[in-house]
């Protein structure tokens, strides 16, 4: 690492130890409106969130990823068009103590309020459909979700998750990771 982004990264928020997290960090970028930038929301997203107190491996960073996958996907496939970027801003509240209770908000704003969102409720997507399942999936996951028109160009998505924080992973180890020596196959 140079020593001016060793610098940048040192004068960020201070680390989170055993102790806790800001009561509020927030982070913000702007990206395009394309499966690349799609991806690289949710990569990103895991990378703050693992900064923050969150760990890449646990299932609160999958339940995070997923969100804001399906919410970028959606301002993808709806505004994916030259010169149409979307936002992705990420808010986490809460403190990493003992009871380990943190807020995470995911917005996603992009350039299309003419394309509103199908009523919730509707009819769910036929088995042969190859979409319509990502607000499903926001749904089950997120314990509050909606949108809102921000004025007459843009909207935002937004799906607010609760995080125990677990450390570090509560997801099964591949079989091919978990064999060594003196380790028995788990099925």
């Amino acid at each position: 690492m140079n020593p001016r982004t060793q610098e940048i990264r040192q004068s960020g928020p201070p680390q989170v130890g055993a102790g806790s997290v800001a009561p509020s960090a927030a982070f913000c970028v702007q990206l395009s409106s394309t499966r690349r930038g799609a991806r690289l929301a949710r990569l990103l997203a895991t990378q703050w969130l693992d900064e923050h107190a969150i760990p890449y491996r646990s299932t609160s960073s999958h339940h995070a990823a997923l969100v804001v996958a399906e919410l970028a996907a959606n301002a993808v496939r709806h505004c994916g068009s030259v010169g149409r970027d979307f936002r992705l801003r990420l808010t986490l509240t809460g403190t990493a103590s003992a009871g380990r209770r943190l807020r995470l908000r995911v917005e996603v704003t992009d350039a299309r309020a003419d394309k509103p969102l199908p009523p919730r409720g509707s009819e769910p997507p036929g088995p042969d459909e190859e979409s319509g399942r990502g607000l499903l999936l926001v749904d089950a996951l997120a314990d509050r979700w909606g949108d809102r028109t921000d004025d007459r160009i843009t909207k935002t998505l937004w799906a607010e998750l609760a995080l125990p924080g677990e450390r570090p992973s509560a997801l099964p180890v591949p079989v091919e990771q978990a064999q060594g020596p003196g380790r028995a196959e788990f099925s």
